[in-house]
């Protein structure tokens, strides 16, 4: 039994400066902090369509430099990722297939296999490990570049369990985050064992069916149900809360599949990033409407370049 001692644990604020980039996840680290003052940006000032030297131009590089820089990052051109992420084509998404679900059911994606496009297998823990907070369950983690801001992976012995963003200096805020979920496990860092994961979730290369993804679970037997239905949700396209809430079983408790979506331990691989408001609205997410924009902005590039 491993020891329910409570833990102290230096967590990196940052991981610096990259300054001689050596892997794609380090370039699109390094790429992202632009990425994420352009889509700040362009939030803001989505109504009046900016161009692209606007956005440069707040982005701090030249139009140039920033068209690039998306092409590298995602595979669009500034003015593509834009249309990528406005509520516009968000409703239009939803307008083509309101119930995103019932297809993908429809194609036979509802089992452990081929769940969606990272080709994930899961399980999860009992319900009884899991009110115990973790108690008896080592989880390995460590920080890494990624697309979309620094990456806090996590892993037990099972596979995959959390995976989480952070900006520059908020690693600790993240790290406390992710072990408040589960309490009374042991962590170790161990950045050796959590890199193949990240360079496997962000390498869409590596996406194959024949070499699948093993994540688990931690959460109520409710919580599983919706993460299990948001695995169902195709690349490039999105539902809603109430479309989720009649997948599992609920459908008035949309509420209830809210918070259970916000809850999402493993961000991007369990995609409750592809979830949006009734009218197509990219409403809250855990990690951050601009992380959200970008993370949606990159998934189009993958499937428009597919």
């Amino acid at each position: 039994m491993l020891a329910q001692e409570p833990f102290t644990l230096d967590v990196p604020k940052s991981l610096g400066p990259l300054t001689t980039p050596a892997t794609p996840l380090e370039i699109a680290a390094c790429d992202y902090d632009v990425v994420r003052r352009a889509v700040a940006y362009v939030t803001t000032h989505v109504r009046h369509q900016p161009e692209v030297e606007d956005i440069a131009r707040a982005s701090g590089v030249t139009a140039r430099a920033l068209t690039d820089l998306f092409r590298r990052w995602c595979g669009l051109t500034p003015k593509a990722f834009l249309q990528a992420v406005t509520l516009d084509r968000a409703r239009r998404v939803l307008a083509e297939s309101p119930n995103v679900l019932d297809a993908a059911l429809e194609l036979g994606l509802s089992g452990p296999g081929r769940l969606h496009d990272l080709f994930v297998v899961h399980e999860a823990m009992s319900p009884g490990e899991w009110k115990t907070g973790g108690a008896g369950l080592e989880i390995r983690f460590g920080f890494h570049p990624s697309p979309f801001g620094t990456a806090l992976a996590m892993s037990s012995h099972r596979g995959l369990c959390g995976l989480a963003f952070a900006d520059a200096g908020e690693e600790t805020a993240a790290f406390a985050d992710m072990t408040r979920r589960w309490p009374n496990a042991t962590y170790v860092e161990d950045p050796a064992t959590t890199q193949p994961l990240v360079r496997r979730i962000f390498d869409a290369d590596a996406w194959r069916e024949d070499q699948p993804l093993r994540i688990v679970f931690i959460g109520t037997d409710f919580e599983v149900r919706v993460w299990e239905a948001l695995l169902r949700i195709p690349l490039g396209r999105a539902t809603t809360y109430s479309t989720l809430a009649g997948h599992v079983g609920s459908p008035r408790a949309a509420r209830a599949v809210g918070a259970a979506v916000g809850r999402n331990p493993i961000s991007f691989v369990v995609p409750c990033h592809r979830v949006l408001g009734k009218s197509g609205d990219l409403t809250g997410y855990h990690w951050g409407l601009t992380r959200k924009r970008a993370i949606l902005g990159w998934e189009a590039g993958k499937v428009i370049g597919a």
